[in-house]
C-alpha cells in the first residue's frame, strides 16, 4: 500500500508541477510550491471510493501540522491506475473538518495536560526508588525510550553530564504528556465523500495553472485578512 501511495503522489506531484524537498521523510510534507516568493505546502491526497483515508493515529500533531497546509484530493478510479478530478482545499475550506476533529479528542488532550501537570519530583523519586538525583543520561533514555534523539538529551542536561531534580521532572511530565497524548487519537477519521464533492475541482486540460490561480486568490485573500487586522 505504501508503493501505491508513493507512485500516487509522484503522479500527482508531475501533474500540479509540485517540489519535494531532497531530505524528506515519510511523516513531513508531500510536497510544496513556489509561488510570488512564497514556499506553499502541500498535503497530497487520494482515493477511489470518494472519502479519504488520512493517518492511523490522528493527533495533536496532525492538528498542528495540518492547520497551514494547502490540500490536493485526487479521485482515481476503481483500479487505482487513473485520476478522474482533483479536489483543492486552502487551510480554509479544511478548516472545518480539522476543527471537528480537534474537537473530539479536546477532552482526551486536556484530561492528558491535566494528569501531567499532577507528576512531581515525589513521583520522580518514587520511580527511581528514592534516588532524588543526579541523574544520567542513561536514567533520561530509561524514561522517555525512543522519545528523543541524542541531541535532545544533550540539550535537556542542566548540570554537567547529568540532570537534576528539577530537570528529571520537567522531562517525567514531558514524557506523561507523550503517553497520554497516544490514547487521544482517532484511528484514521476519513474525510467525508460530501466534504471532498463540495470543494473546488482543478481544471484538467491545465491543472498546474488551476491550482496556482486557486492558491494565488487564497494568498490575495489571506494577505487582505491580515492588513485589515493591523
Amino acid at each position: 500500500m505504501a508503493v501505491q501511495d508513493d507512485s500516487r503522489e509522484k503522479q500527482m506531484r508531475d501533474r500540479f508541477n509540485l517540489k519535494i524537498a531532497n531530505d524528506r521523510t515519510r511523516d513531513e510534507i508531500d510536497a510544496f510550491l513556489k509561488i510570488d516568493g512564497k514556499i506553499v505546502n502541500f498535503e497530497l491526497k487520494s482515493t477511489t471510493s470518494g472519502s479519504v483515508s488520512t493517518v492511523r493515529d490522528f493527533g495533536v500533531s496532525h492538528i498542528e501540522k495540518w492547520r497551514d497546509l494547502h490540500w490536493i484530493i485526487a479521485i482515481y478510479d476503481k483500479n487505482g491506475d487513473s485520476i478522474i478530478r482533483c479536489h483543492y482545499a486552502s487551510p480554509v475550506d479544511m478548516a472545518p473538518w480539522i476543527e471537528s476533529k480537534h474537537q473530539y479528542i479536546l477532552p482526551d488532550i486536556v484530561l492528558g495536560n491535566e494528569v501531567a501537570a499532577k507528576v512531581t519530583s515525589d513521583t520522580v523519586i518514587r520511580i527511581f526508588g528514592g534516588r532524588s538525583g543526579p541523574y544520567s543520561r542513561e536514567d533520561a533514555k530509561w524514561v522517555m525510550k525512543k522519545q528523543w534523539i541524542n541531541a535532545q538529551y544533550q540539550d535537556q542536561m542542566d548540570l554537567p553530564g547529568k540532570y537534576s531534580l528539577e530537570r528529571m521532572t520537567e522531562i517525567l511530565q514531558h514524557r506523561c504528556a507523550y503517553v497520554m497524548a497516544r490514547g487521544s487519537t482517532l484511528n484514521n477519521p476519513h474525510i467525508e465523500n460530501s466534504f471532498v464533492k463540495a470543494l473546488p475541482v482543478l481544471d484538467e486540460e491545465e491543472p498546474a495553472i488551476s491550482l496556482r490561480q486557486y492558491v494565488r486568490s487564497y494568498l490575495m485573500s489571506a494577505a487582505a485578512t491580515e492588513e485589515a487586522t493591523l
